[in-house]
């Protein structure tokens, strides 16, 4: 029997649609910029040819339809939607041809942002972690599993703050799409089973406050709400 100092932090674990089953959770890898309206809307020129990632802790993930109370030490708290997808099989420098074969389902996330913390790193050429990488900044909904060799490229991605559409977009608008993301991040990591990557946001971030509702929906994956909470 193995002796700790203090118990180890519990396993992290994603609901799968259907099943009692559950994913757990390795890494979380985030693809920046990669929608061309949002990359503008950010002030910078999105890039094809070089993909670039920033992760979150897995202890970030949060369910679909909690309640989470504002960060601290920000004033600017943005919402991401996205497109989720995880990893059910080692992936190891794939193909076009292979990149999806490793992928166990995909769900909807949000990447939830301090916006004004990381602007102020970009600014100052730093790394972005105080901005992304935070308690309760991964939202994501269950997982649904591939069938049938289906993958979702196509078909609407929006979000909704307060029943108002903010965000609205079409997978087919991705720069590097799922199998090309998975095919450049498999040269630089192995990936793992339990590994997420989210895909990245349209254009039409913006900040939320306390009291405001998020829905979103990515169609044929499904649908993910959370509610801002006070500040604690």
């Amino acid at each position: 029997m193995t002796n700790y100092l203090f118990a180890p932090p519990e396993v992290v674990t994603v609901a799968i649609e259907g099943s009692s089953i559950l994913f757990p959770v390795n890494r979380i890898f985030c693809v920046g910029r990669n929608y061309a309206a949002h990359a503008a809307e950010m002030g910078v020129k999105a890039d094809k040819e070089e993909p670039f990632y920033f992760t979150k802790a897995a202890s970030a993930i949060v369910p679909s339809g909690s309640t989470v109370p504002y960060p601290p030490e920000t004033e600017n708290y943005h919402y991401e939607m996205e497109l989720v997808a995880a990893i059910g099989k080692p992936i190891h420098r794939a193909t076009l041809e292979t990149a999806l074969d490793g992928v166990y389902g995909y769900a909807c996330g949000l990447d939830m942002t301090r916006r004004d913390l990381q602007l102020r790193a970009r600014e100052k050429q730093r790394p972005w972690d105080l901005g992304k990488d935070f308690e309760q900044s991964a939202v994501i909904s269950p997982i649904v599993p591939v069938v049938d060799g289906k993958h979702p490229t196509t078909g609407e991605i929006a979000l909704e703050v307060n029943g108002e559409t903010k965000q609205k977009a079409d997978l087919s608008e991705l720069i590097n799409s799922t199998q090309e993301v998975i095919v450049h991040l498999s040269r630089f990591y192995h990936l793992m089973p339990g590994d997420l990557i989210y895909t990245g946001t349209p254009a039409g971030v913006g900040a939320v406050k306390p009291g405001d509702v998020i829905t979103g929906h990515v169609d044929a994956v499904g649908t993910i709400t959370l509610t801002i909470g006070e500040p604690t």
